[in-house]
């Protein structure tokens, strides 16, 4: 694995677990303004996203990073609608996916191993 490569994956997994973690801290640093309600939560689902994304970079099989990510993001709206209150008309159906999504990139991982 070529060391930009490396380098790239992880600057961008400290950034999308910043994201995650402290999304208002990141946009005042980098945008010089607080993420707050709606921005925060779609801030959250932007850092799972490039969890996910640092994971593909590495030698493992590409579809690991797409199972963390979806698994995530089930978990994330899910809390999102459960207790953060918020919820649209596609919350509950784009968790559905996510979780279906997610049970099928398991069943393939366990298939391809066997």
């Amino acid at each position: 694995m070529n060391k930009a490569l490396i380098i790239a994956s992880v600057g961008e997994a400290l950034t999308g677990l910043a994201l995650l973690l402290v999304p208002s801290l990141v946009g005042e640093l980098l945008l010089g303004t607080s993420l707050a309600g709606v921005a925060a939560a779609m801030a959250r689902v932007a850092g799972i996203a490039l969890i996910g994304l640092s994971v593909a970079c590495w030698p493992d099989p590409p579809s690991l990073g797409m199972l963390i990510y979806s698994g995530a993001v089930a978990l994330g709206l899910a809390y999102l609608g459960l207790f953060a209150g918020l919820h649209g008309v596609l919350l509950w159906p784009a968790v559905a996916a996510h979780v279906v999504l997610t049970a099928l990139l398991i069943r393939d991982s366990m298939t391809v191993r066997q």
